[in-house]
């Protein structure tokens, strides 16, 4: 499979033309036409605010950074050994070798600061196989409207790259934060769903 990048341009940075932003993946093949057809997600990608990079074995400092951090890990099932961190990563860089997508590390274009993780992955909840939109930021970082930009540019990815009909997206039902965000990606609330114990609120894509 060929790699790719891509950079969304932002011609004003308005939230309004966010919106429009979020539609370039089908402009991204006409302005790169040695992109095979074929061709799965983008290995990396730039917004305005964030710049993304494919997950690779080079980041497991990160991981174990973001893993260790209570607060960001609180909704996400709590802190975890670097053990545990080294398995999510050899899972995860399993996925994107076998599925074509995965986990970015997302990174602010300015100072190169790492801000979080966002990504697509393959999923069964209960019983039925589907693809979740996941996303986890440090806490310095919340509230910026960073974790919007993240979530807009996954969904148009599973879109228009993948082709995918739609996405799911699950968070507890005491994390509002979370399912405002969704909601301003353009997900909506399903129904309740059972994961890895726990009763969480299933969003997916229109």
């Amino acid at each position: 499979m060929k790699q790719s990048s891509a950079a969304i341009p932002t011609a004003n940075p308005t939230e309004s033309d966010m919106d429009t932003t979020m539609e370039a993946p089908n402009a991204w093949h006409a302005a790169m036409p040695d992109i095979a057809e074929d061709a799965m997600a983008p290995s990396s990608f730039s917004l305005r605010r964030l710049r993304a990079e494919r997950l690779t074995e080079a980041h497991l400092p990160v991981l174990r950074s973001m893993h260790r951090n209570e607060r960001l890990m609180a909704t996400l099932g709590g802190v975890r050994s670097d053990a545990e961190t080294e398995a999510y990563l050899a899972r995860n860089l399993a996925h994107w070798t076998e599925r074509g997508f995965g986990l970015w590390i997302l990174r602010d274009p300015g100072t190169d600061r790492v801000v979080g993780r966002a990504g697509l992955r393959s999923v069964n909840i209960e019983g039925t196989d589907e693809v979740e939109l996941a996303y986890a930021l440090f806490p310095e970082f919340w509230g910026r409207g960073l974790a919007t930009d993240a979530a807009r540019a996954c969904v148009t990815i599973g879109r228009d790259w993948l082709g995918l009909p739609s996405l799911v997206a699950l968070t507890l039902p005491t994390h509002l934060a979370s399912q405002r965000v969704l909601r301003k990606a353009a997900m909506a609330p399903e129904r309740e769903a059972v994961h890895e114990g726990r009763v969480r609120v299933l969003f997916r894509s229109d």
